[in-house]
């Protein structure tokens, strides 16, 4: 035997005792969870969580201080999840899931009233025509009408862009997610390719200002770099800024928008494929007010607002990587009014069938030190 073999001989003994000694700990949590629901205490005990925490650092002294810490505060959460199974049970969250997956049809309607912000040929009124085949459009002015359409059942559905493999998040949706009850029921990433429109007669030369919607330029930034007698003019919709040129007539002007506006609007094409990225994609979001759970949902999506200390982060995305979980992605943004403190939005690879995936989701929901926890859905994403 190597000395290799030999050291890891004992290493798998020493893992073997960790083994029995984290099932008998987890037997005698069980213990535990009985004598407070008892005396009527609370699950979370932080001043003998802080006395074990200092007595293990004395205890293996400096070199190993941070990793002890670690160690023992994984177990802490492990301990109080499984009492807070223990003492509440399932969550109402994972009753909702599974009362909605009762509920909703097998398949995703082929018909539906949509609100989608902008005018015709806007993006997103191409995404709705992917996620409905025979979609009744009725467009809004921004993406908060949308939200707002949708919370107070004037559409049943609506559609929105959430980032682009470019340009990245698009903020406003984000910021207007905590503002607004919906449920995400669908998702898909669509092919942008944008173009420069013109009035009939305009030349690239005659333009003197370029205008659409903030993150279609953000996405085409080497082109206008390669023009800097261009000047930048933001919009509201790359639709909308094409129906507007078209109605003004001024030769001077262009808009970022799809091959399918110059059509629409009697524009011209002065310059091909603009963007930055050859494979530029934009994701899109189907919205209800209801949660719907059709049988084909592969991601899941939630946010929440966590305590402002070293490692709570840390300690969530733990959770999803124990369970073999992948993140598809991790979104923060400021919390209105406080001090540098986040709301986390997380979506990821999952489906809502997945016994592992539900017991996550109870605990985390029952989690006093999480602040703000919301379920946003679970949805099919192509």
């Amino acid at each position: 035997m190597t000395k290799l073999e030999e050291a890891r001989a004992k290493i798998n003994a020493i893992d073997e005792q960790l083994v029995r000694l984290f099932l008998e700990r987890l037997e005698v949590s069980r213990e535990v969870a009985a004598a407070k629901r008892e005396m009527g205490l609370p699950i979370t005990d932080p001043a003998r969580e802080r006395a074990i925490l200092s007595h293990v650092a004395e205890e293996v002294g400096p070199e190993y201080e941070n990793d002890a810490r670690l160690f023992f505060s994984t177990l802490f959460n492990i301990s109080k999840a499984r009492q807070r199974v223990l003492l509440k049970g399932d969550s109402p969250l994972v009753r909702t899931i599974q009362a909605a997956r009762a509920a909703t049809p097998a398949h995703f309607p082929t018909r539906a009233v949509v609100a989608v912000p902008g005018v015709e040929g806007a993006y997103a009124q191409q995404a709705a025509s992917l996620f409905f085949r025979f979609p009744t459009i009725r467009f809004v002015d921004g993406f908060e009408r949308v939200f707002e359409a949708v919370e107070k059942s004037d559409c049943p559905y609506g559609v929105l862009p959430v980032e682009n493999s470019a340009a990245g998040t698009v903020a406003a949706v984000y910021d207007l997610m905590c503002k607004h009850r919906f449920h995400i029921v669908r998702a898909l990433r669509l092919k942008v390719n944008h173009v420069l429109l013109a009035v009939p007669g305009a030349r690239l030369e005659d333009i003197k200002t370029v205008s659409s919607h903030p993150h279609a330029i953000a996405q085409c930034t080497n082109f206008l770099k390669s023009h800097p007698a261009i000047s930048v003019v933001p919009g509201t919709n790359t639709a909308r800024a094409a129906k507007e040129l078209a109605a003004s007539g001024c030769k001077e002007a262009a808009v970022i928008a799809s091959r399918a506006c110059a059509e629409l609007y009697g524009l011209s094409v002065i310059a091909e494929d603009i963007g930055d990225a050859a494979f530029n994609y934009t994701r899109f979001i189907c919205i209800s007010k209801n949660l719907e759970i059709y049988p084909d949902a592969n991601k899941l999506s939630l946010m929440l607002t966590l305590p402002h200390h070293p490692g709570s982060l840390n300690a969530i995305i733990s959770k999803f990587a124990s369970i073999d979980v992948n993140l598809s992605k991790l979104e923060s943004r400021p919390i209105p009014g406080m001090d540098f403190e986040f709301r986390f939005t997380f979506d990821f690879d999952a489906t809502p069938t997945d016994p592992r995936v539900l017991c996550l989701l109870s605990e985390l929901s029952l989690d006093p030190e999480i602040e703000h926890f919301v379920f946003l859905g679970a949805y099919a994403e192509n």
